[in-house]
């Protein structure tokens, strides 16, 4: 599990620890760790045929969430992102991690699925590889969709978070982490509130006690 320390030395130490390792585990630390995935192992490629707006509709218990992805700054992580959903991989998949006024992340589609939820080890869990990094393009405006990953370089792979405020604004959260951008919440910003304000452990993985699940993704337009 990946620890990141906020450029704003104001934030709750809650807040330390946030983006896990999305293949293979570690334990949790306040520092980055040295979890495992094999970097650039192989993943989907970005589809090079593919042009114009792709959306992604995430239906939850508390209401629908739609994300406008970006397949033209983001190919490699939206092909990824595309393949998985169509998989139905995210299905039940909950989000396992709940920051307020940061992040909700989710997409630990190995300990985080809602009737097999694993509170120890949430957060570790991937698709069973990993994809390639590529250039943070655009800020960590409120509903920023980014991919989560460990300090090492190629090491995303199904997890992701959703931003809660205008973290690069705020300092909280800078391009340099590596964390790709690769979607907007055009619609169900609210829901996500909502998401973000369920229970969660209080310590520093901030990790739900009523995971909310992934119920669907369903892809459209391209």
């Amino acid at each position: 599990m990946i620890a990141i320390r906020p450029r704003s030395l104001g934030l709750l130490a809650a807040t330390a620890i946030l983006f896990a390792a999305c293949a293979g585990g570690a334990s949790p630390s306040a520092s980055p760790s040295s979890a495992s995935p094999s970097a650039g192992s192989s993943g989907p490629s970005p589809s090079s045929g593919s042009s114009g707006p792709l959306t992604a509709t995430i239906v939850t218990p508390k209401g629908d969430i739609v994300i406008e992805l970006k397949p033209d700054t983001a190919p490699i992580a939206t092909a990824n992102f595309v393949k998985l959903a169509e998989e139905g991989y995210y299905d039940g998949v909950a989000f396992h991690r709940l920051v307020p006024g940061f992040v909700i992340q989710g997409g630990d589609g190995k300990y985080g699925k809602v009737d097999a939820f694993d509170a120890r080890k949430v957060g570790t869990g991937g698709p069973g590889y990993t994809i390639k990094d590529e250039p943070v393009v655009g800020e960590y405006v409120r509903g920023s969709v980014a991919m989560a990953r460990s300090n090492l370089a190629n090491s995303q792979g199904s997890q992701f978070f959703i931003a809660l405020d205008d973290l690069s604004a705020k300092g909280q959260l800078q391009t340099s982490g590596g964390y790709v951008i690769f979607g907007q919440v055009v619609e169900g910003m609210d829901v996500v509130d909502a998401i973000a304000a369920m229970p969660n452990d209080g310590g520093l993985g901030n990790t739900a006690l009523e995971p909310v699940p992934m119920e669907s993704v369903t892809i459209s337009g391209g």
